[in-house]
């Protein structure tokens, strides 16, 4: 069936990358979270499946992708994420990204220049000098120490609790699944995002690029003016949502993939 989630692995330097995809046609890869899986694009990836070829792939170290011993870095990252796109034949590819996945598709965009067709950069962290020299002083998101009694599982939960309204405990439990697989570098991946020297990156974007951010979402928001700023981009802030906005208004976030996309 054309809407059939399909499963697979390309090889990479790093071990083997794991992808879903849906869909035929112009490709749309589409990059997560950390400490996330490809899950996070469950109910989009359908939708955009129907008009493209959709792709959610695990960000190395993440889901069901290779787990590296090397530190993560948003360069590692962005190698895995191009052996994936070499190792499918992309030769152009729209490249979607939320939070840590919005720098991954910065890095790609700067080396892929022309291959990428655009960027949608989703509630993407503006990560300038201010917010590294901070890095080192800002509170863990998600670490919880593992206890005999289990306890660390309501922990984890409690970490995200805020994110999530009632009713979307479904998205809470995907999220504490795919953290626990990672528990021992569960932060890894948001020290990566603090460390990224993005500024210098931004200069060599060619694609057209869109910033978006849910309204509840009050850590990226202020990401958007920044990034209109510095790429001359267009803006746009989501009827609802907050950090999990895939999950939570999936229809409004692939209508606007869909129409982003659909300018090409």
């Amino acid at each position: 069936m054309a809407n059939t989630l399909r499963k697979g692995y390309v090889p990479s330097p790093f071990g083997q990358l794991h992808y879903v995809e849906v869909g035929e046609g112009t490709p749309v890869l589409l990059l997560h979270q950390t400490p996330r899986s490809w899950t996070e694009y469950l109910d989009v990836l359908p939708l955009v499946g129907a008009r493209h070829r959709a792709i959610a792939m695990d960000t190395l170290g993440f889901g069901a992708s290779a787990k590296s011993e090397l530190p993560h870095t948003i360069e590692r990252f962005a190698d895995a994420a191009g052996a994936l796109i070499d190792e499918l034949g992309l030769q152009r590819v729209h490249l979607v990204g939320h939070h840590t996945g919005g720098l991954i598709a910065v890095e790609l965009a700067a080396r892929l220049r022309d291959r990428v067709a655009s960027l949608l950069l989703s509630a993407t962290p503006f990560v300038d000098d201010e917010k590294r020299r901070t890095a080192a002083v800002r509170q863990r998101i998600d670490h919880v120490d593992p206890a005999p009694d289990g306890s660390h599982l309501q922990g984890l939960w409690e970490r995200r609790r805020a994110f999530y309204r009632a009713g979307e405990e479904a998205h809470l439990n995907r999220y504490v699944a795919d953290a626990l697989a990672v528990l021992d570098r569960v932060e890894e991946g948001h020290e990566a995002v603090r460390r990224y020297a993005m500024e210098e990156r931004l200069a060599h974007i060619t694609a057209r690029t869109l910033a978006v951010c849910a309204p509840g979402d009050h850590y990226s928001l202020p990401s958007l003016e920044k990034f209109a700023a510095a790429l001359g981009c267009a803006t746009r802030v989501l009827s609802d949502g907050h950090v999990a906005a895939p999950e939570q208004v999936p229809h409004e976030f692939a209508e606007v993939v869909l129409e982003w996309v659909g300018r090409d």
